[in-house]
């Protein structure tokens, strides 16, 4: 990376991964640029590398982005260059929608989305609003930080405001991207914590991430086991598998919330009524947070010792992260360097 040029690993078109070299540009107005130092690969770059939504190509993929600030737009006064800080999927509010003006910020309907809008984090420069950006503390590295601006937020919103509280049986479904820290938040909530997983290869993980129990759903069936553990008050569905959440109704106890923060790609969810209505219970999502709740969480993340487990891969090997990703070998975030 020069002065006057970067590397940026961009989607040419569907599924076509190719490195480029492009200019650095000033930043416009109300936008700061930032030499990225780390970016998470997540579940959701496929809205980019598949075309899942009408995206304008070429685009840089990526949303878990951290670096610091080298050059700031006009009319920024609230970030100064030298400053470490992340960016997530949402990219700033507009704060003129309804859902703004009703405090609702993650549901603004004009913001940008990183890696789909506007040009991510698979590269070494990238530029953001102003609106978007998190202040990451001097005790969480970038390789750390970058995961948690996405999937940390995520899953430590998702149970922080749902309605299981200290020694509620709380499940979480697919030992991932996002499973893996939401065992963390929810043992450290002081939660009793399932966790849900394929196989019996990551049993031992699951223990050692904070589950006291493990479910594996090739050897029970995972809705009757947490019946048998007295109903779970929330069940946090994390893996790319409709199908599979759907199963985990049945696993519901009264008033409990099966709480989607994993999008499938394998149609519908088939939900038997019987499950919902018998026992007043509820399906929701929950979509990541603003930039102050991704500050609680790494507020939270600092004090309680949590931390993503990331491999660590360069920047020009974004493809083979992304596909190391696709086929759920990851341990558990992939994380690009730039070497910045």
């Amino acid at each position: 990376m020069s002065s006057e040029t970067y590397r940026a690993v961009q989607v040419s078109a569907l599924g076509q991964f190719e490195l480029v070299e492009r200019a650095v540009t000033p930043p416009p107005p109300g936008e700061v640029r930032i030499r990225v130092e780390a970016c998470g690969v997540c579940h959701s770059d496929v809205i980019t590398i598949l075309g899942l939504r009408p995206i304008t190509y070429p685009r840089v993929p990526g949303h878990e982005v951290v670096g610091k600030i080298d050059a700031v737009g006009e009319g920024v006064i609230a970030w100064s260059i030298g400053q470490r800080v992340g960016v997530g999927y949402l990219g700033g509010p507009d704060f003129e929608c309804v859902p703004c003006r009703r405090g609702d910020f993650v549901n603004c309907l004009h913001q940008p989305v990183t890696g789909v809008t506007t040009d991510g984090g698979y590269a070494e420069v990238m530029l953001a609003s102003e609106r978007g950006l998190i202040e990451v503390p001097d005790e969480l590295t970038s390789l750390d930080a970058a995961p948690l601006v996405c999937a940390g937020v995520t899953a430590y919103n998702a149970l922080r405001n749902s309605d299981a509280r200290s020694g509620d049986l709380v499940a979480i479904e697919g030992i991932g991207g996002v499973g893996h820290l939401a065992l963390q938040f929810a043992r450290s909530m002081g939660m009793r914590v399932a966790a849900i997983g394929r196989g019996s290869d990551k049993r031992g993980i699951a223990f050692e991430l904070g589950a006291h129990t493990y479910v594996d759903t090739q050897e029970v069936d995972p809705g009757a086991a947490l019946q048998a553990m007295g109903g779970a008050k929330v069940v946090l569905a994390t893996a790319p598998s409709n199908k599979a959440a759907a199963r985990l109704t049945a696993g519901l106890g009264v008033r409990g919330t099966l709480v989607m923060v994993g999008v499938g790609g394998d149609g519908p969810m088939p939900i038997s009524p019987a499950d919902i209505v018998f026992g007043s219970r509820s399906i929701v999502g929950a979509l990541t947070g603003t930039t102050l709740e991704t500050e609680e969480t790494f507020s939270f993340s600092v004090q309680q010792g949590i931390r993503p487990m990331v491999e660590v891969m360069p920047l020009e090997r974004a493809d083979e992260a992304y596909a190391r990703m696709m086929r759920g070998d990851a341990r558990f975030r992939i994380v690009l360097v730039t070497g910045a």
